[in-house]
């Protein structure tokens, strides 16, 4: 992993949970609607459980996305790693809203790019992003993502079935 992204630890879930209850309303545009209970350590405690446990079974790679400091900026998720004929994951992540803007974002995916074509042997990386969303399309683009297409109704954001642009980054041959 890169100075960037290290992987999630149980003993990061009291940072990550905070600073999701402060970004609660930054983030709410752009994810599914969430309970209270998501911004609770317990349920991010359970969810770190289950990531890492995917992790294990090699279908994901959790990471925390890290500032210059050390702290916690955001995560990044290299998910549904499928083996075989496709050799591919898919990619998602967010900085918090006070860290927009310095760079983590494009160097998280960099050091994702990095991984995926070394350590996970992958052959792919897609992503997707909300059609409205600039910031996260140029930082896929500075990152040699293309976009291929458009998924209406794609994923349901903030309430509401909303169409994503699709990106894709071929890592090897």
């Amino acid at each position: 992993m890169g100075t960037t992204t290290r992987l999630l630890e149980l003993s990061d879930v009291g940072e990550l949970t905070e600073l999701l209850a402060a970004n609660r309303q930054f983030l709410a545009p752009w994810d599914p609607v969430r309970g209270d209970e998501f911004f609770t350590e317990a349920k991010q405690l359970e969810i770190a459980r289950t990531v890492l446990g995917a992790h294990s079974d090699g279908t994901m790679v959790p990471l925390v996305i890290v500032n210059s400091s050390g702290g916690i900026a955001g995560r990044l998720n290299i998910n549904g790693i499928v083996r075989g004929a496709l050799e591919s994951a898919v990619l998602g992540y967010w900085v918090a809203e006070g860290q927009n803007g310095a760079g983590l974002a494009s160097a998280a995916v960099a050091d994702a790019v990095e991984l995926a074509s070394g350590t996970l042997g992958l052959h792919r990386l897609q992503a997707e992003t909300l059609v409205h969303n600039g910031p996260s399309q140029r930082v896929l683009e500075k990152n040699g993502f293309t976009r291929y297409g458009l998924a209406p109704e794609y994923l349901k954001i903030a309430g509401r079935w909303q169409d994503h642009v699709m990106f894709q980054r071929i890592l090897a041959a």
